[in-house]
């Protein structure tokens, strides 16, 4: 092997001045770049989730994956009837996904399956749910925190069997649903 040298792995990460940019140093700056984008997209804007449960029938089913806008609460606050993804308040490590129905200082009632906040009857606007005939309540949110209930309600473990959604618990919002293919495109 005469004449042929192995270069250290420092000069091909780190050429002398004047030098070209080594192959390797140019891939390795592009995959910490890709990354740190992917992560910031993955945090901030957009990150895809998984329906696990029928909690959300007829909206989600089980299998559907979303696309959740992470960034919607930095623009404006939660409204009622939003699809709201959270960090599940008895597991922090769980994502779940309901629809938004209390906001701070409303009192909530159910009554045989309908749902009463301030003593009106709340009429789905553009969504279905799955009617019981349960009774919850009364109840008056707490400031900082919120009720959510699934739309698929006798199948629907929510904020009438665990409480409050605390506001600091909220990462975003449903966007579109990406899977499965037959069902691609936005919902309410």
């Amino acid at each position: 092997m005469d004449g042929v040298r192995i270069p250290q792995l420092r000069t091909i990460l780190f050429p002398p001045k004047g030098t070209q940019k080594s192959a390797l140093r140019e891939w390795v700056e592009t995959i910490v770049v890709a990354g740190l984008i992917a992560l910031v997209i993955r945090t901030y804007i957009l990150q895809i989730f998984y329906i696990p449960s029928g909690s959300m029938i007829p909206t989600l089913h089980p299998k559907d994956r979303i696309i959740g806008l992470m960034f919607t609460f930095r623009f404006r606050l939660p409204q009622r009837n939003d699809i709201v993804i959270f960090k599940y308040p008895e597991d922090p490590h769980k994502n779940f996904i309901k629809r938004l129905i209390g906001l701070p200082g409303d009192e909530l009632r159910i009554r045989d399956g309908d749902v009463y906040i301030n003593g009106i009857l709340l009429q789905p606007q553009g969504y279905q749910v799955v009617r019981d005939h349960s009774y919850f309540g009364p109840v008056t949110v707490p400031g900082g925190q919120y009720l959510v209930l699934g739309d698929n309600r006798p199948n629907s473990a929510d904020s009438r069997v665990w409480g409050f959604l605390p506001a600091k618990n909220l990462m975003g919002t449903g966007w579109i649903r990406i899977w499965p293919p037959q069902r691609l495109g936005f919902y309410q």
